[in-house]
């Protein structure tokens, strides 16, 4: 469908040859948002909130470097032959959030592990945290207008996003082209996923572990039908989509861990102020 391009900045301040985009502050904001939910907790719980500061410090440039690290190898055709500092030049565009979370992920289990304290406790903190994080920073993707879905057509515009505010279809149109605001299904999902985990950890008392592995399931379910609208996927051969692969692996290994861990009674406590049998 035709349109007028009308964009936003992707700039917030200028400060001279300094330019702080809307991309970072996002990125930044829903990081804080997250920490500060997830220490909350913490506290509640009866731990020290340096944990998951700690753990944010070491966690952000070891996710930074594995998810960039994840999008060079599926995407080394693209590096072959460049220089070398190309496969670490970020500022030209190219993670993954997949790489990220593998990085986090890992830094939270060594940590954890150096600090006596149970992973899956301090993983059921940090996911409500993780996927709200992860739906405020879809709307960096929106101000870059990146990771964007394909053309709609005029039905689909007239019958659903015709009722979306002015500035998301806007900043859709590029090159006189309305496209999916796939940022926006996405977050959007991971909202919804934020509640029903702080509704899961709060109500239902869940067994340790389980608020972590839901977040996976829910995510990756989520991830996997808004991969499939992506014009920016990365490949993993022929016309599989890397992201649907791992999302597909991820639920199906989530829900084997969480049988597992019943079956064999690892999963029978979770500490939520005292130890349920």
């Amino acid at each position: 469908m035709a349109c007028t391009p009308e964009s936003l900045d992707r700039v917030l301040i200028q400060l001279g040859p300094l330019s702080i985009y809307w991309y970072g502050v996002i990125i930044a904001t829903g990081a804080f948002l997250g920490l500060l939910i997830a220490t909350r907790e913490t506290e509640r719980l009866g731990l020290k909130k340096d944990y998951m500061v700690d753990i944010v410090v070491y966690a952000i440039p070891i996710a930074i470097l594995c998810a960039r690290l994840y999008y060079v190898i599926f995407e080394w055709d693209r590096y072959v032959g460049e220089p070398w500092w190309k496969a670490f030049a970020i500022w030209e565009g190219g993670i993954a959030i997949h790489g990220a979370l593998i990085g986090s992920f890992l830094t939270a289990y060594f940590y954890t592990k150096l600090k006596g304290l149970s992973f899956w406790m301090i993983a059921d903190i940090a996911a409500p945290s993780i996927i709200l994080g992860q739906a405020i920073g879809r709307w960096g993707n929106f101000m870059n207008q990146e990771a964007h879905g394909g053309p709609v057509s005029e039905s689909f515009y007239n019958n659903y996003m015709q009722y979306l505010p002015n500035f998301i279809n806007q900043q859709m149109c590029i090159d006189g082209t309305v496209y999916h605001p796939t940022f926006l299904y996405e977050s959007l999902w991971n909202i919804l996923g934020f509640i029903l985990l702080l509704v899961l950890r709060h109500k239902f008392n869940p067994r340790r572990g389980e608020v972590f592995l839901s977040y996976i399931i829910w995510y990756s379910i989520g991830r996997f039908y808004v991969e499939g609208l992506r014009t920016d996927s990365l490949y993993l051969f022929g016309e599989i989509r890397t992201a649907q692969f791992i999302s597909i692996l991820l639920i199906v290994l989530a829900v084997a861990v969480m049988i597992y861990r019943r079956k064999v009674g690892l999963a029978n406590k979770y500490y939520n102020g005292k130890k349920v049998k």
